[in-house]
């Protein structure tokens, strides 16, 4: 259960990355004052919070009715999450997540808490794909709500640091960012990398089962 509670939490941080997303959050919002931007934070977090629950639990429906393996969903997602890493340890904003064209009209609406902020920006198709892969790992209903929890935990700590950037507080600096976004991508490759794996782990079973 510790295990699979520190695999969650850190894959799900480190996909949602809210250190990467607080520098476009502050551009888009630069007419707000620190208590609308608090708000925009709180509701962009509660919207990707709400997102990435609603798959948790509708995910393996959704593949049941598409026709979709777990093992070709896992590769999938690994592949993607393979880019979202490379594009970090460039120090590069990943394009999976949100393109400069939308990044550019989330600053030209009056809210922008859904979209982009919440969608694509923090509930992403990686954060999407993760969450998905996540529930597939659980072996129990134990695992399952520790994967909700983490959800809840990882948003919240997503709205405290967009908060604290709302605040104005420079505590990293570019060369803190950098660093950490390095960092986080190093191991959202390593996570990205172990998935796939798994999927060709489980591929060899359903070959050896039929």
């Amino acid at each position: 259960m510790t295990e699979y509670i520190i695999l969650a939490a850190s894959s799900l941080f480190v996909i949602i990355d809210p250190l990467a997303t607080a520098p476009a959050f502050l551009a888009m919002t630069p007419n707000e004052s620190p208590a609308q931007r608090l708000r925009t934070a709180r509701l962009a977090c509660t919207v990707a919070a709400g997102i990435l629950l609603a798959f948790s639990l509708t995910g393996p429906l959704i593949f049941k009715v598409m026709g979709i393996t777990m093992p070709a969903f896992q590769m999938a997602g690994s592949i993607l999450l393979l880019q979202v890493s490379l594009d970090m340890l460039r120090a590069q904003r990943s394009r999976v997540k949100e393109t400069d064209e939308e990044m550019q009209a989330g600053a030209d609406k009056t809210e922008i808490a859904i979209t982009p902020l919440a969608i694509p920006m923090l509930a992403g198709p990686g954060a999407i794909s993760t969450t998905v892969l996540l529930q597939n790992e659980a072996a129990n209903w134990g695992q399952r709500c520790a994967l909700y929890l983490c959800i809840i935990l990882v948003c919240f700590v997503s709205y405290l640091v967009l908060r604290l950037s709302a605040r104005g507080v420079q505590w990293l600096g570019p060369i803190g960012m950098s660093l950490c976004i390095r960092i986080m991508g190093l191991l959202l490759a390593s996570v990205a990398v172990q998935f796939m794996l798994n999927a060709i782990k489980a591929f060899r079973l359903e070959l050896l089962a039929t």
